[in-house]
């Protein structure tokens, strides 16, 4: 019978056939590999069921399948653990495993393909590197402890403070102001110098490290399917985050022939000094270069000033929101710091546990990047009783830690006393809290990100009162997720205090 079908129907079996078998034999499950929800779809897998926000969809999915599972994305099978203990477990306890970071063409595209710290894959140059660069930064005083990096965020917290009086109690975008400081920041650090918050320069920085983050967010599909890079319709979104990217590091690269033409080797003055002393070795640390310092840098600005910014804004969101914590966070500093004029100092710290531990409130509520950069395997390994074959794709659901009810009660209620032990002492260290992740993937900086976070917000609560303006309705703490994880468009107006 077969024998009279005709060429169009043979055609037409095997353009069936064909994909379908191939689809059947990517979705079989290989030996012990962790299980998969339903909704998987053919070729794109769970894209559509992940939907907007899918850090929820995979809180969701953990509650049914375990605090490991599998999704597919695209033709690829990605583990996704949840859960405090089950990540640190991972990231911390078999970091030999878990250390390395995935293909991601759009990512790759953007850092030099393995050239950035962020997204590097784990080999022994990229250790050498990745200590280099934490020597570095510990050298400028990136650490909780007086030193240069706590002068350069009190001078960016006096003119923050200023800015934001200069609004006259007017109605103000934070989230605008506070992306200026935590840029200025970075530039201090790593340029030797800050820019006027109305600086034509600092502006363009800020507006292109902001349009790569959006970008990014809208080139899912082509992470997914980097074949599509040739089709010019298809690729329009890639184009346009790697030419934001390509501005970025030009200007980055403008301000290495700068340090370069002024540098003194015997006083280094900030990062890309120290990196061009590197530089000037026989034989740089992993095989170090000019590129490998351009990207780093701009990891710097992309992390450092994007993440901060909006861990900042949801604060003084959740302050407004909760004028009765406002006000004892206003107390303690009163108490402790003073109303003269001063700004809250790290030697003040020990003495402000309960704005510290309305700190870690913050990025507890509204982790703002609820998935963390995407892990990878390095080798074969069974964890948790599956088996995980090397090079797979690993997500790590940090939203899930840190909204998990049965370490944090009621957890989106907003509530600092969390932090604090029975002698009201600060208890930052638990497995369930980890905005900076963890292991050998730990942010590099995570020192300097944490001295932002409590000099700016703690020196904002203790020259203001932050309110909503008269008659607008609260904002939702929902969020919007993108790059990061961001509060709705809201106005503020503050009162001197």
């Amino acid at each position: 019978m077969v024998a009279y079908l005709s060429p169009f129907t043979w055609g037409l079996i095997v353009a069936v056939l064909v994909p379908l078998s191939v689809y059947f034999y990517l979705n079989r499950r290989r030996g012990n590999f962790p299980p998969s929800p339903p909704g998987s779809w053919p070729i794109l897998g769970h894209l559509f069921a992940l939907g907007r926000e899918p850090h929820l969809q995979l809180t969701e999915w953990s509650k049914q399948h375990g605090d490991v599972f599998s999704i597919r994305l695209g033709m690829e099978d990605v583990v996704v653990l949840n859960g405090g203990r089950t990540i640190k477990d991972a990231l911390v306890e078999a970091r030999h495993a878990f250390s390395s970071r995935p293909d991601v063409y759009v990512l790759d595209a953007i850092t030099g393909f393995g050239q950035s710290i962020a997204t590097a894959r784990w080999t022994d140059e990229f250790v050498l590197r990745r200590k280099l660069s934490y020597n570095i930064l510990k050298s400028l005083g990136m650490r909780l402890s007086p030193g240069h990096a706590e002068d350069v965020v009190l001078e960016e917290a006096d003119c923050l403070c200023q800015k934001i009086q200069s609004y006259n109690g007017e109605p103000f975008d934070i989230v605008e102001v506070s992306n200026a400081a935590f840029s200025n920041v970075v530039c201090s650090m790593v340029f030797g110098r800050r820019f006027d918050y109305d600086d034509s320069k600092l502006s363009q920085l800020r507006r292109n490290v902001k349009d790569i983050a959006r970008a990014i967010s809208s080139c899912q599909i082509l992470s997914l399917f980097p074949i599509l890079r040739f089709l010019p319709l298809e690729n329009q979104s890639g184009r346009k985050a790697i030419r934001l990217a390509e501005m970025l590091q030009a200007f980055i690269r403008e301000e290495v022939e700068n340090h370069r033409a002024t540098l003194d080797l015997a006083n280094p003055r900030d990062f890309i000094d120290y990196c061009l002393l590197e530089l000037a070795k026989p034989n740089p640390a992993g095989g170090f270069t000019e590129e490998h310092l351009v990207y780093f840098v701009a990891n710097l600005f992309t992390a450092g000033t994007e993440g901060g910014s909006m861990t900042l804004a949801w604060g003084v969101l959740y302050m407004i929101l909760n004028p009765d914590i406002q006000t004892k966070v206003q107390e303690e500093l009163d108490r402790v710091v003073g109303s003269d004029g001063g700004l809250p100092s790290i030697r003040h710290r020990l003495q402000l546990p309960y704005v510290e531990a309305t700190v870690l409130e913050i990025q507890r509520i509204r982790q703002v990047i609820p998935l963390n950069l995407p892990h990878a395997t390095t080798t074969a390994v069974n964890f948790r009783g599956y088996d995980i074959p090397a090079g797979t794709q690993v997500l790590t659901n940090l939203w899930s830690a840190h909204m998990d009810p049965e370490v944090w009660t009621d957890p989106e209620r907003f509530r600092p006393e969390r932090f604090l032990d029975r002698e009201g002492r600060v208890i930052s260290s638990t497995e369930s809290f980890m905005p900076f992740s963890a292991g050998d993937r730990l942010c590099l900086g995570e020192k300097l990100a944490k001295v932002e976070l409590f000099l700016l917000f703690s020196s904002l609560m203790l020259r203001f009162k932050f309110m909503l303006p008269e008659g607008e309705p609260k904002p939702s703490t929902k969020g919007r997720c993108g790059f990061t994880l961001t509060p709705p468009p809201f106005k503020l107006c503050v009162l001197p205090r």
